[in-house]
């Protein structure tokens, strides 16, 4: 081999010193390549959280489950808002109120209206005339915010608050 390296005319501790500097490169890369190895077996033994893979197949199994689970309750849910919303929509949640003195002799506005009214404007009126001997109640039924019925100032009052209730039209006079 001394031969060949005369003939080419290349001495031999160069070649000599070439392959240890290439040597000690390899082996840096083989050491990086084994750090690298090391760090992603601790991952991977972090990721898979059990003994075999399986466990980690329970796991996605069990959450896949889960979430159906939970996307049916979602589904129930929802139509029991929309149930709760059309029946909201009927029940009595706007009111006004007006007390007022109904005879002269009487005061202390114990007499009252009280109106109640859905979203639609739909409900009744309720006149309670409060005298030293009785009390005497009246309802009158709202559709719409009108009413077949005459009413009185009071009462036409008291609708009036009930149908604005919840905006920021009224005056605050409560």
């Amino acid at each position: 081999m001394s031969n060949f390296f005369d003939a080419v005319g290349i001495d031999q501790g160069i070649v000599m010193l070439i392959l240890i500097v290439l040597v000690l490169i390899l082996m840096l890369i083989t050491l990086n390549l084994s750090l690298g190895l090391h760090r992603l077996k601790l991952k991977y033994k972090i990721f898979m959280r059990g003994k075999d893979g399986q466990s980690l197949e329970r796991l996605f199994n069990n959450k896949f489950r889960e979430i159906d689970r939970l996307v049916t309750i979602s589904d129930v849910q929802m139509s029991d808002i929309k149930a709760l919303k059309s029946s909201y929509n009927k029940a009595l949640t706007k009111y006004g109120i007006v007390k007022y003195d109904a005879f002269d002799d009487v005061g202390g506005k114990l007499s009252f209206v009280l109106s109640m009214l859905d979203q639609d404007n739909t409900g009744f009126v309720l006149n309670a005339i409060h005298s030293r001997e009785n009390c005497f109640l009246y309802i009158k039924e709202i559709v719409k915010g009108e009413s077949y019925i005459m009413l009185s100032e009071e009462e036409i009052e008291a609708l009036r608050r009930a149908v604005v209730y919840g905006t920021d039209s009224i005056d605050g006079n409560m």
